[in-house]
């Protein structure tokens, strides 16, 4: 709306400017972060549970919101401090900037707050894959990794759209290969895994949320809770507004055991406190992502421990994901102990990391 209205408040003055879910002009470049920045306010505050998803350079684009200045300009930060301390670790800069930031960010942690919220539980699933499915995985990994060791660091950088949605196919055969492959009908280990998860469930009387990257895998579990009868219900990016706010009200009155939502569609905005169970299906790059996922049910209103499973199939690229997320939220952490990790701002050794088998 402020994007929208931007004219109606070139003459206004306020005293306070609040932004909530200010991870939403974490570019500085869209039209809805230009919008808040050009109206006139005495003091700003910005309201976030995720200031730094992917990158440093969202931090900057929120504190030129709230004090327009500090951290200088883009190219200057990014020269400055996003370079230096994403791709070398440059712990004193790190240091200087952390210095600059905190003195004007109070953070809370939830365990502070809601003393009374019950305790979460996460768990590692790991899943081993049948022959079939590791044969397709092993080529797909093999043939990668081979292209990836004849291209230098720039060919890498200039081609790691590609190079990202190969990895992205590699995820996919994680979950399963017959989302690749059409004519594919032997075993998925994480689909067993989830549905046997389900099962226990809801034979202890709990609500169940799957979370996944893919919703193409949405199909594939319909078929075998319908098969199980197991009711359940979908929300994805296409759910209407109108449909979001019926299916998440019945989900709460009604016996319905099991809710598959989208991660990006399911990471804010739904209080889905009548599950106590909640699954991931696939690991995503951005520990922060998931986490806010996982808070539809760890929340104000939840009676019961949370119980999180974390589906990983074996020696595969999900398990370096995995690996990968503790590493690289370490550069978030000793700023303002956020959680964030980029795909983009992964670099040669990352990648051939990740295809060891």
């Amino acid at each position: 709306m402020a994007k929208r209205d931007t004219a109606y408040y070139r003459n206004l003055q306020f005293d306070t400017e609040i932004i909530d879910e200010a991870q939403n002009i974490k570019n500085h470049g869209t039209m809805a972060a230009k919008a808040v920045k050009k109206i006139d306010a005495s003091v700003r505050f910005a309201l976030t549970g995720t200031p730094i998803e992917n990158r440093l350079s969202e931090l900057w684009s929120i504190f030129d919101y709230l004090m327009p200045g500090l951290l200088g300009t883009y190219e200057k930060f990014r020269k400055r401090y996003e370079l230096p301390i994403v791709q070398n670790q440059d712990e004193i800069l790190t240091e200087r900037l952390k210095r600059m930031v905190s003195p004007f960010i109070l953070r809370r942690m939830k365990q502070d707050v809601l003393k009374e919220l019950p305790d979460k539980m996460e768990q590692v699933v790991y899943t081993q894959m049948e022959e079939e499915q590791r044969k397709l995985y092993i080529g797909h990994a093999r043939r990668l990794k081979e292209s990836l060791e004849k291209q230098s660091r720039e060919e890498i950088q200039k081609g790691k759209l590609q190079i990202l949605a190969e990895l992205t196919r590699l995820r996919q055969l994680c979950c399963d290969p017959g989302l690749i492959y059409e004519d594919y009908h032997a075993g998925a280990c994480k689909v067993e895994a989830c549905l046997e998860l389900v099962k226990d469930a809801i034979a202890g009387k709990h609500k169940v949320l799957i979370f996944s990257q893919f919703t193409s895998i949405f199909p594939v579990l319909e078929e075998r809770l319908s098969i199980s009868k197991i009711p359940y219900y979908e929300l994805t990016g296409k759910t209407s507004k109108e449909e979001r706010q019926r299916l998440t009200e019945s989900f709460h009155t009604d016996d319905v055991p099991v809710f598959l939502i989208s991660l990006k569609a399911g990471g804010t905005g739904l209080n889905l406190t009548a599950a106590s169970i909640v699954i991931h299906f696939d690991p995503w790059w951005n520990l922060a992502a998931q986490n806010q996922a996982t808070d539809r049910a760890h929340r104000i209103g939840q009676q019961e421990q949370v119980v999180v499973f974390k589906l990983i199939a074996q020696d595969t690229i999900e398990e370096k994901i995995l690996q990968l997320q503790e590493k690289k939220q370490e550069m978030a952490s000793q700023i303002l102990e956020g959680e964030g990790i980029a795909a983009s701002t992964l670099t040669k050794e990352d990648f051939m990391e990740i295809l060891e088998f």
